[in-house]
């Protein structure tokens, strides 16, 4: 089974993502947790619409992501906006330095699911930003796609 047909029980999706940028090349990355952090996006309590990432002294760092506090948890307690490393093999970290150095290049994250061994992964993809004409001739190709899978279902 390809890694893009596997299906996983949790899946937090960035849509803003697709919509504001062109997702060139597509990485999946570890990413450092702690405490209940897990617990929390087991139960699908994360968001990743204001997420980013940057590279500090050559590692590279997830912000702004968002996980909710764990509501069972006794210990622990974590900030909810905190930074999380990203965890690459170094030849793809300096693959994707040297791009998002390049003007008008970014990392974003994209999706945040749990593998089948129960680890977090992070995907996260290099990508150029849309101008306003590129993003109307996304909504107008949607709007498209919508209107023809009415028609032959009815």
């Amino acid at each position: 089974m390809k890694p893009s047909q596997e299906k996983h029980i949790i899946e937090i999706r960035n849509k803003k993502a697709s919509f504001l940028y062109f997702l060139m090349q597509e990485y999946t990355a570890g990413i450092v947790l702690c405490g209940s952090e897990i617990k929390s996006i087991r139960a699908g309590k994360a968001n990743l619409s204001d997420a980013y990432c940057v590279f500090l002294n050559g590692e590279l760092w997830v912000m702004q992501m968002h996980i909710a506090e764990y509501r069972f948890s006794s210990f622990g307690k974590f900030e909810s906006k905190r930074d999380r490393k990203l965890l690459l093999n170094r030849k793809e970290l300096r693959k994707l330095e040297a791009k998002s150095k390049e003007k008008g290049y970014t990392i974003v994250p994209t999706l945040l699911y749990i593998d089948e061994r129960g680890w977090c992964k992070l995907k996260i993809a290099l990508a150029k930003g849309k101008h306003s004409y590129d993003k109307r001739d996304t909504i107008r190709q949607r709007d498209n796609d919508r209107e023809i899978r009415r028609e032959i279902f009815g």
